[in-house]
């Protein structure tokens, strides 16, 4: 079923364009019959993923954090997958970085997330990457939407490899699947989930199919990290005072909530403005706002 659900994605990219923000009913209701007509997903599940993608668009702007391990925490159980994580990858385009070959072609990891604790984080492998074959798989038809698996992709001897050992194996992970969606030439968000088994041709098309219909929510997951928009990532603490920025709470209230003094926090809302081009919390407000209503996600 592997190769069905790669010509299932290439069907899917070459021929829905309108999936770039949340389906409206009409959009989800295609998007739904092509995958449920082709067996990649059957019509309970995708009504499970279509509730989610409702739950999802319910968060504030400002609830990113707990909006993505809300989604984190519905797919595991779904797929039956031990662990979650997400990367927000960025092209170098400048510095000595940038300017010399590497196995990863210049694209690295810029900010990341797990559902659980994972040591050591996958995206270390990133930072300084080896010469081995699954390092080549996440830059496979780069700018496009699409899903890999381990077991697909790699033959049985890589699973007996010190490599693997030494960063799957030894965490327990018997196999793992990821979902890239481009945002970008420059900016790429990736889901990997982490399985203690080989996973189920099942799971793999429903976490792919739970991805593809949402890229606003990549954008603005790649947004509260400082990606795509901005000149530089957010450190932690400019993402946590981004959060707030994003609700109706002054700039005290954030420096109370976060036991920051009053300047210190200034601070930090200045350098995030500078990071993403903007003069006020207006402007930063409305690179949030570039998405259609939530009125017309719902059936």
């Amino acid at each position: 079923m592997a190769s069905s659900i790669e010509t299932m994605l290439s069907q899917v990219n070459n021929s829905t364009g309108e999936m770039g923000i949340i389906p409206a009913a009409c959009q989800r209701t295609r998007l739904r019959k092509r995958w449920v007509e082709s067996g990649f997903v059957n019509s309970a599940a995708s009504e499970d993923i279509h509730t989610l993608w409702d739950e999802l668009a319910d968060f504030d702007a400002s609830q990113f954090d707990a909006a993505s391990r809300h989604l984190m925490t519905v797919l595991a159980d779904r797929a039956n997958v031990w662990n979650i994580t997400w990367a927000g990858a960025v092209r170098l385009t400048k510095g000595e970085r940038a300017e010399s070959d590497d196995v990863m072609r210049r694209w690295r990891v810029a900010a990341a997330q797990s559902l659980l604790p994972y040591v050591p984080p996958p995206h270390r492998i990133y930072d300084q990457p080896e010469d081995d074959p699954s390092m080549d798989i996440p830059l496979r038809d780069l700018g496009r939407f699409r899903n890999y698996t381990f077991r697909h992709e790699l033959p049985p001897e890589w699973f007996e490899s010190s490599f693997f050992q030494r960063h799957y194996g030894d965490h327990g992970i018997a196999d793992a699947t990821f979902v890239a969606f481009p945002l970008n030439e420059d900016c790429e968000s990736h889901f990997g989930f982490w399985a203690r088994q080989p996973l189920t041709e099942d799971a793999i098309a429903l976490v792919t199919y739970a991805l593809r219909g949402i890229k606003w929510f990549h954008r603005c997951l790649m947004l509260s990290h400082g990606l795509m928009l901005a000149s530089s990532p957010l450190t932690p603490t400019e993402h946590m005072v981004l959060q707030l920025l994003l609700t109706e709470v002054s700039e005290k209230s954030i420096a109370r909530q976060m036991g920051l003094a009053d300047s210190t926090t200034h601070h930090h809302v200045i350098a995030i403005y500078r990071k993403f081009g903007v003069r006020s919390r207006t402007a930063l407000l409305s690179l949030w706002l570039n998405r259609k209503s939530r009125d017309n996600t719902k059936d």
